[in-house]
């Protein structure tokens, strides 16, 4: 890859399925034949009351539903939920992105709520991302793209 301006880009010796096309975030290729039908993202964490905390104030809300002592829900969408799950033994490894709209005020809200972002991607022309961290490292990421 070449680095242009602080971006990554893809030059002649990428190989084809990696390279852009037009309309790369909506293609033919869908997986499961379309037949998901809901979204549970889970995210493990290591201590539940600490990262409850967190994510009450990055997502703006209490969870949705506890189903469990060690789980935590948040609807997030439709049919679109994140789950934060104690299991000390993997937490910190998660990324998980959200494709939002109105994504400035967003970021505006959650930066209200004491939570700036940690990093800044522009990974493609007219796409933004940013991510935070929780407090075992997982990473959740918001992102735009304008179309």
């Amino acid at each position: 890859m070449m680095v242009e301006a602080g971006r990554e880009s893809l030059n002649e010796s990428t190989p084809s399925h990696f390279q852009k096309k037009e309309n790369s975030m909506g293609n033919d290729n869908i997986a499961l034949g379309g037949r998901g039908k809901e979204l549970f993202c889970g995210v493990p964490v290591s201590n539940l009351e600490a990262s409850l905390q967190w994510y009450q104030r990055l997502l703006g809300c209490p969870p949705s539903f506890f189903p469990n002592d060690g789980e935590a829900v948040w609807a997030i969408a439709d049919h679109r939920w994140i789950y934060i799950i104690v299991e000390p033994e993997r937490a910190g490894r998660s990324v998980l992105t959200i494709i939002c709209d109105d994504f400035e005020r967003l970021i505006d809200e959650i930066n209200t709520r004491g939570i700036a972002f940690d990093k800044e991607e522009f990974p493609a022309e007219n796409v933004r991302k940013v991510m935070y961290y929780d407090p075992d490292g997982n990473e959740i990421g918001f992102g735009r793209v304008d179309q």
